[in-house]
């Protein structure tokens, strides 16, 4: 039996942490058995790694940033999201390729394809079976997270860098459709997580 893999992508304010809350405890009141992961940071090295890419002090080299992200996902996927996905458990999971694809990719300006293949190659080329994107403008998005009294290193970038971003992930979703689920994140919480339940209803296996 194979799991399902779920990923959720947006900018920052978006309501990512929100719509998994609500989704991962609506499967689990179905009865389905849920992990949930996050990039990075997901796994105890994961952490480590999390700390010195989002909360180091200093210039970083966006090729460094990126290969950081790219180690954390090798990891994360290799021990944890393989076995839970073997298991056919249901892995629900805060942010994933497409991130770097957009932040690294196209908010670093270093190219989406290339940042893309090393993860491929870092995961092993595992794709979600569905990918929701919270699609905010980067105004919205810097206003709601004025209301937070610290910032890692992305969420204190320009608004242009977070334009970027948002212009990168409504690309990948144009490109593919079947994969991705994209929601405007300003409509009300409640809306937003009956949308996606709709969604991933329809990939639960059926009762016998």
């Amino acid at each position: 039996m194979t799991g399902l893999f779920i990923t959720l992508e947006g900018g920052d304010g978006s309501g990512k942490s929100t719509q998994l809350a609500l989704l991962v405890q609506w499967l689990e009141d179905s009865g389905c058995v849920v992990v949930v992961s996050r990039e990075p940071g997901g796994t105890e090295l994961g952490v480590e790694l999390r700390n010195i890419v989002l909360h180091r002090r200093g210039e970083m080299a966006p090729r460094a940033e990126a290969l950081i992200y790219a180690a954390d996902r090798a990891h994360n996927i290799a021990t944890k999201v393989r076995p839970a996905l073997a298991r056919g458990e249901i892995v629900v999971q805060d942010r994933y390729i497409d991130s770097s694809v957009a932040y690294q990719g196209a908010g670093r300006v270093l190219g989406g394809d290339e940042v893309r293949d090393v993860s491929v190659w870092a995961t092993e080329g595992l794709t979600p079976d569905l990918t929701i994107l919270l699609d905010l403008d980067e105004v919205t998005g810097k206003a709601r997270l004025g209301e937070r009294t610290a910032f890692d290193r992305l969420e204190a970038e320009e608004t242009d860098f977070h334009a970027r971003v948002r212009a990168a992930y409504l690309h990948l979703a144009a490109e593919e459709p079947q994969r991705f689920l994209v929601i405007d994140a300003r409509e009300p919480v409640d809306l937003i997580a009956e949308i996606i339940q709709q969604r991933v209803q329809t990939l639960l296996p059926s009762a016998p």
